[in-house]
């Protein structure tokens, strides 16, 4: 067990205010990993105050000096990524070798591709007699997520700091081992003092004191919906910028003339990759009814091949969840979906045979779900998979965009123009067209209640930058 016993603040690590402690827990092991500071209050306003300070001097720098400097921090965690990924698996229950690759290796490709997602800001531009000028927003609070914590933070931490911001982290209680990380290689480079800080803490407590607080300018939080509610209400009181990335169920449509045999087990893949703990997962597979058995053999037969145990063994395509309380979450869901009438395929409640340690799923396939059911509109966070049949491409598009989120989705056909033409009319922030590759270059967030604001390249940059005109 590791105990982990200050937060940095204005370039010093310093003890907390409180005097608490959280305990953070091994997801295989169920074991204390590690114990952190149970932050307060008074722990964000001396981060804050220091983020205050430094700003003007830190947002005086050219985009240019600040990016040498993040990109020495990059080349810092990057000597540091098996680390990093290690922590992850430890903590969120992501297979190393997916940890390694997504977890540890996104993030270090944000500070890789900042001189990239800089280049593409227009910092001035002339309309008529006005001088038009991007300048940054302030005190970013930065409030992360528990499923990519690392890739999260880098979004957030990064490119608030390229705008010429200053920030203060929040990680998630739950995985925030890795900030520790970022925070000690911040501090090895050498950026003045106040310009990156962390906090420790919970949402209610930690969360909440930076969303409220007034010399905050702006937060960026990935999380729920129900939290991020909670963040735009405390934050409207001091009429702060928010950005939110929250929930999704995202639909993934294979049309009638798709390859199924190629685009159910795809489906499957994104459903379950990191356990299903990602927020722009497909769990909504909408097929047509013609094709229904077909897609039951196909989607079981992939299901049955996601061996589940340790994320440190190399045969392990899915570990635990990252928390008793997840794992007890997505439990409760495949227990609603048998309850609701589904066809439980494969999977279920139970933990999988020989694992009743640890915070383990099966990995679980329902069919015949209505759409109008719990399984098929509640984000469910785990490796559960529904598969909805439809009898007409206007009722998969109905069912599709039947969503009060609209994050992510899918959609498969022989014909790119014909995906191309379904993916334009589905009412959500991103949609990968017969399995498009991720770009991390391209802008990510959603529609509807999965959020406002975007991440990602220079649109992620943007998104900290206020707008300013000088007449002449």
């Amino acid at each position: 067990m590791d105990v982990t016993d200050k937060i940095y603040i204005n370039g010093a690590w310093v003890p907390s205010a409180g005097t608490g402690t959280l305990q953070v827990f091994d997801a295989t092991s169920e074991a204390v990993l590690a114990t952190i500071p149970d932050g307060v209050s008074e722990d964000v306003d001396a981060a804050v105050a220091a983020a205050k300070a430094a700003f003007p001097s830190w947002a005086a720098l050219s985009p240019e000096q600040r990016c040498e400097l993040l990109v020495k921090v990059g080349e810092g965690l990057a000597a540091r990524s098996d680390e990093i990924a290690e922590l992850i698996a430890h903590q969120v229950g992501t297979p190393l070798k997916i940890a390694q690759r997504i977890q540890s290796g996104l993030g270090l490709g944000v500070f890789a591709g900042l001189p990239k997602a800089l280049a593409g800001i227009q910092w001035e531009e002339e309309i008529g007699n006005s001088l038009i000028v991007r300048e940054p927003v302030g005190v970013v609070g930065a409030i992360t997520p528990w499923n990519y914590p690392f890739f999260q933070a880098a979004l957030k931490v990064v490119h608030a700091l390229a705008a010429g911001c200053t920030v203060v982290l929040k990680p998630s209680e739950v995985a925030p081992l890795d900030a520790f990380v970022m925070a000690e290689v911040f501090d090895e480079v050498g950026l003045p003092a106040g310009v990156f800080n962390l906090v420790m803490g919970t949402g209610p407590v930690v969360g909440e004191a930076i969303a409220a607080h007034p010399d905050v300018d702006a937060v960026t939080f990935t999380g729920s919906t129900r939290a991020g509610t909670r963040v735009m209400q405390v934050g409207a009181a001091t009429i702060k910028h928010v950005s939110l990335e929250l929930g999704g169920k995202s639909a993934n449509v294979i049309l009638e003339d798709a390859d199924f045999a190629k685009a159910v087990p795809a489906g499957v893949y994104s459903a379950f990759f990191n356990g299903g703990q990602t927020c722009t997962a497909p769990t909504r597979m909408v097929v047509p009814r013609s094709k229904l058995a077909e897609v039951e053999e196909l989607a079981v037969q992939a299901a049955s091949s996601y061996s589940v145990g340790d994320p440190f063994d190399d045969a392990t395509k899915l570990g635990p969840m990252a928390s008793g309380a997840q794992r007890d979450r997505v439990r409760g869901y495949i227990t609603t979906g048998i309850e609701e009438g589904a066809t439980l395929l494969t999977g279920g409640p139970d933990a999988p045979e020989g694992l009743d340690k640890g915070f383990f799923i099966q990995p679980t396939v329902f069919s015949n779900v209505d759409p109008k059911s719990t399984i098929a509109q509640e984000e469910i966070f785990g490796p559960v998979l529904s598969i909805i049949a439809v009898d007409s491409e206007e009722e998969a598009l109905e069912v599709a965009n039947d969503s009060i989120y609209g994050l992510a989705g899918s959609v498969w056909a022989a014909d790119e123009d014909h995906a191309l033409s379904f993916a334009r009319r589905m009412r959500t922030g991103q949609v990968d067209v017969n399995g498009g590759a991720f770009n991390p270059e391209a802008p990510f967030g959603g529609y509807k209640r999965s959020g406002i604001g975007k991440e990602r390249g220079r649109y992620g940059i943007e998104e900290f930058l206020s707008i300013k005109s000088l007449q002449r």
